[in-house]
């Protein structure tokens, strides 16, 4: 999913880490959703990669020790002041307790000191560095002072020891990035439940029922709530590799299974969140009392099997002809307790003329907030990248037009706003 930072101002710092080459990475996606970005490097990262390097990908000059000029805004200054975010990636442990004592000893260090915006610290060191007590001590610090951390991987390092401490995936660093320039004070620690995919109906061992839904829809969902700063749980039959990894998800099956997991979802996000001010406290006036949302994006199957198999049907015991007995699945929509949430449910019709009544039907049927209609051509509408979606209430349509899923998904979010008072 390709995200929009037009004209959003990056400040890029690299240092002297093995994987200062995939700072290189990080740039390309902030240049390539729209985002100016200026890059700062300390004298170690430049053993690692050239400031040439950086040059050609953000078409800004790269600021280093050897080139501050003062008769420009190329200097740690002016640097911080032009830019919205800073983003450390990688930071070595040597950074990471410089940065967390107000040591400013090299040009990549000053212009953190001199920065007043929101930062983002990717820490890349070997682990038991970062497992070092000062180090943890560092990394504590930047916390309390509302410096969010990037969590490093676990797995094979550099230096051959095998544990926590190789960089985030540049694409994860992005997307924390894209949240700390996006979030919303409407969404922002709200929590959410968003259900996706079509559910499978089990008839034997290796054969279900389903349908053609490919998930991606709430899976925009999901992605736009994070980058608002939402709580958000997925429950979906078609998790993507392509979602931001701190968006929390659960795997589903079938229709009953998705409505008991759906119902335990709704049942935790009604209990709040905690906010950091309450992080050391047992008050529970602390918690931030939200409205949740529900957003039912899920195709769920009407039916399936009255009696599946625990082993694979064989072909030549059920003959020519096979008839399958089928129940329906319990309505998920019906069945959930909707007091103290707001419920959009996405409604999908093939039939031109009636298709938009029976969307605003599901308000009452349903006893939902708002409908997400969309009228398809046929099967190969499903799994497209674009859509084109109606936002109705009791009270309006609103036509979101046709666009690239989180485009829509945006806009369903803007929509949905009005369905909350706090």
């Amino acid at each position: 999913m390709q995200l929009n930072l037009q004209n959003r101002r990056i400040l890029l710092g690299v240092t002297g880490s093995i994987s200062a080459y995939k700072a290189c990475d990080l740039a390309r996606l902030f240049v390539k959703s729209g985002a100016s970005v200026q890059v700062v490097m300390s004298p170690s990262a430049e053993r690692f990669v050239s400031a040439l390097t950086f040059e050609a990908l953000t078409r800004n000059p790269v600021l280093t020790h050897t080139n501050e000029n003062w008769s420009s805004s190329l200097n740690h200054i002016d640097a911080g002041k032009e830019a919205e975010l800073l983003v450390i990636a990688p930071a070595t442990a040597n950074t990471v307790n410089k940065l967390s004592k107000g040591i400013a000893d090299n040009i990549l260090l000053q212009t953190a000191l001199a920065f007043k915006g929101p930062i983002l610290v990717a820490p890349a060191a070997n682990t038991q560095m970062l497992k070092n007590h000062y180090t943890e001590g560092s990394i504590k610090m930047l916390k309390v002072n509302d410096i969010e951390i990037v969590e490093p991987q676990s797995k094979l390092l550099a230096c051959g020891d095998t544990g926590a401490g190789a960089l985030a995936e540049p694409e994860e660093i992005f997307y924390q990035s894209a949240r700390a320039l996006l979030r919303d004070p409407f969404w922002s620690d709200r929590r959410v439940v968003v259900t996706g995919g079509g559910t499978r109906e089990k008839i034997d061992e290796v054969r279900y029922i389903s349908n053609y839904s490919s998930g991606k829809m709430a899976n925009a969902l999901a992605t736009a709530l994070y980058l608002k700063g939402a709580d958000v749980c997925l429950i979906t039959t078609r998790s993507a590799s392509d979602l931001p990894a701190s968006v929390y998800t659960i795997d589903v099956e079938s229709a009953e299974e998705m409505l008991d997991y759906t119902t335990d979802a709704i049942r935790v996000a009604k209990k709040g969140v905690m906010s950091k001010a309450s992080m050391n406290s047992s008050d529970p006036r602390m918690l931030i009392q939200k409205t949740p949302f529900l957003f039912m994006a899920a195709a769920v199957a009407d039916y399936k099997p009255k009696f599946p198999q625990e082993s694979k049907l064989k072909k030549a015991s059920l003959g020519e002809s096979w008839s399958l007995e089928l129940v329906q699945t319990p309505d998920i929509l019906s069945s959930l307790n909707k007091d103290g949430i707001r419920t959009v449910a996405f409604k999908a019709e093939m039939d031109a003329e009636h298709g938009l009544e029976h969307a605003k039907a599901l308000l009452e049927q349903k006893e939902v907030d708002a409908v997400c209609y969309n009228l398809l051509e046929n099967s190969e509408s499903f799994g497209t990248d674009d859509n084109e979606i109606s936002f109705i209430t009791k009270t309006s349509v609103t036509p979101l037009g046709r666009a690239d899923k989180l485009t829509l998904a945006q806009k369903i979010l803007d929509e949905s706003k009005a369905l909350a008072d706090d």
